[in-house]
């Protein structure tokens, strides 16, 4: 015995294929009725087990972080750490840059300026081709309320440090408040 086709007339049929309360294919049974969140639904009955209930942020965190450095997020009046959650007033932040920046003559440059020297004399030009390379890390620390965290950031390039010294003297900013 085979079902009837649903789309036999030419017309889509928006809906369920299946009994209202039946859970669908891989989910569990649905809440009763329709609509947005809070119209006097108790979704905390709701979950199946292994989901995560969505809740707000704890009152002292104020949100979304004002500014993160590497895994380090500074929230409305705390500093929330992987180690922890520490005060943000008065914070001690360091940044030491141990990055390195080379600078030299690709391979290919020498192999173009030797072969073009035979040629011709312009060939000692592509010697003046440079190859720059940034290596290293930013290691950004930061101390409050007698705990320490501290964290590394990789170096993309010479202005790394910069940015990360203009996030950490905006954290400072914020922990003198």
């Amino acid at each position: 015995m085979s079902e009837p086709n649903p789309y036999a007339d030419g017309e889509y049929k928006w809906g369920p294929t299946q009994p209202p309360g039946t859970p669908a294919y891989g989910y569990p049974n649905p809440a009763p009725g329709y609509g947005y969140p809070g119209q006097g639904q108790d979704y905390s009955q709701t979950q199946p087990a292994g989901v995560p209930v969505p809740m707000g942020p704890p009152a002292s965190m104020g949100g979304a972080p004002l500014v993160s450095i590497g895994d380090i997020s500074v929230m409305g009046d705390s500093i929330v750490t992987p180690a922890g959650t520490l005060p943000l007033r008065g914070a001690v932040w360091n940044a030491t840059d141990m990055s390195r920046t080379e600078e030299k003559i690709p391979t290919h440059a020498i192999v173009l300026a030797i072969v073009f020297f035979l040629f011709c004399l312009l060939g000692l030009l592509f010697l003046l081709m440079k190859e720059k390379k940034t290596t290293g890390f930013i290691q950004v620390t930061v101390t409050s309320g007698g705990k320490h965290h501290s964290t590394m950031i990789p170096a993309h390039g010479p202005e790394t440090f910069q940015m990360v010294m203009g996030q950490i003297n905006y954290a400072r900013s914020l922990s003198s408040m």
